[in-house]
């Protein structure tokens, strides 16, 4: 009898599995993040089916431990998905030095040899590599890296901006197409202010452009530390003249910008209160405040969105034995 009870309570929960799967949509969302005070432990992943309520995959573990750059740790990581379905994934590998991090995976579960990418190696006072992102250019027929550094010495004219000439930053970029031969380092983006935290995305509104969202870094002598938006031609320029700030009173940094139907979404760090922010537009001029309806793992800092296909989350789930809502 018990061997029956057993066997329909498998079979029940069998049942119950795939009527949860089935609930996914065919479009999940994913977040990678890290932890602050765990920076040399890796990068974790997240996973929403709406984009704005979101749960740790594999319990929040991280999924790879850097062993990259001149530091070893693992901050702001970033992935893109290439034309061939390739992850690829970047970060900082330190508050100082001229490296960035890079890995490639097929599933976000296996992934390849960590690769030190000398980025800054040829400028001698470079203090820093920040916030790398990527992105794949189909016009172009490459990827895009870029990330901020400040070289010392350089734009002068806002140098103590941050009451720091460390602390002076541009957006500088290179271009890609197998990871292993890369273009040489360029300026990416200088519009006479301090900048970090570049993101870039298609416009997708009947142009070609493109959005550049950035950090205004400037300190002093008034604080911004806001986030803000820039139109491009292409993701390399020419650019438009950079938005008002969309984002509130608080500090914010970190954003990352997707479009879902109609509604373009930047996520942000509101690192002075420890907690995932979200502005949201509809016509790239009003930008509406949604931060309260966002749910992430506690203590989630500087990530990526993604959005992908449900059978991946579906695989990463089964992968870690994690629900299937």
């Amino acid at each position: 009898m018990s061997r029956i009870l057993t066997l329909v309570a498998l079979l029940f929960a069998g049942v119950l599995g795939s009527a949860r799967a089935d609930t996914l949509p065919d479009t999940c969302y994913l977040f990678a993040y890290f932890y602050h005070d765990l920076e040399a432990e890796g990068f974790r992943l997240a996973w929403s089916a709406d984009g704005r309520r979101f749960e740790k995959i594999n319990e929040g573990r991280a999924w790879i431990t850097p062993n990259a750059g001149e530091n070893k740790l693992m901050r702001d990581p970033a992935i893109c998905r290439g034309p061939d379905g390739v992850f690829h994934l970047v970060w900082t590998t330190g508050w100082t030095g001229r490296t960035i991090g890079y890995a490639s995976s097929r599933d976000l579960i296996i992934w390849s040899e960590q690769k030190t990418l000398p980025v800054m190696m040829h400028e001698t006072e470079a203090q820093n590599c920040w916030a790398p992102e990527i992105l794949w250019d189909a016009t172009k027929g490459h990827f895009l890296i870029h990330w901020s550094t400040t070289v010392l010495g350089r734009y002068p004219e806002t140098e103590m901006s941050n009451r720091r000439p460390e602390r002076n930053h541009r957006i500088y970029a290179t271009t890609t197409k197998d990871f292993t031969v890369f273009t040489p380092t360029k300026l990416l983006y200088n519009a006479g202010y301090n900048v970090i935290d570049s993101n870039l995305i298609p416009a997708r509104d009947g142009s070609t452009d493109w959005l550049l969202f950035v950090k205004d870094e400037t300190l002093a002598p008034v604080t911004q530390k806001n986030i803000r938006m820039v139109r491009g031609r292409s993701p390399e320029g020419p650019w438009d003249p950079v938005s008002p700030a969309l984002t509130g009173n608080y500090w914010a940094e970190g954003p990352t910008a997707i479009k879902v139907g109609d509604e373009y979404r930047v996520y942000f760090d509101k690192h002075m209160v420890n907690a995932i922010g979200l502005v949201s537009s509809t016509d790239l001029r009003t930008w509406i405040d949604r931060s309260d309806e966002v749910r992430m793992p506690e203590n989630a800092r500087h990530g990526s969105i993604l959005a992908v296909e449900r059978a991946v989350v579906e695989r990463l789930l089964k992968h870690t034995g994690g629900p299937i809502k």
